[in-house]
């Protein structure tokens, strides 16, 4: 099989991901059980200035954010407080 179209240009699938540069941080979070959470998390997280990327991990009580420069974490456990979970620390 071959990847050119009939009209002689190539195509390979290739799609182009951009990488975040940033430090990520990683999040203990109580209160989520749910893709409802995640969602509301990575809405409200991903909403602040320096935030470039956040992943949820709703089973490991994880949030990882990547920021653009050091994180806030007094502003990080407002929005999460806010959004009605509790930003219980740093992860080890």
């Amino acid at each position: 099989m071959s990847c050119c179209t009939p009209d002689g240009s190539c195509s390979t699938n290739t799609a182009t991901v951009e990488v975040a540069e940033g430090t990520t941080t990683v999040y203990n979070v109580s209160g989520m059980t749910c893709g409802h959470c995640k969602a509301t998390l990575t809405k409200e997280i991903g909403a602040l200035d320096s935030v470039l990327l956040v992943d949820v991990d709703v089973e490991a009580g994880r949030v990882s954010v990547t920021t653009s420069g050091e994180p806030d974490d007094a502003l990080l456990a407002k929005v999460v407080d806010d959004a009605g979970y509790e930003l219980t620390g740093r992860a080890a």
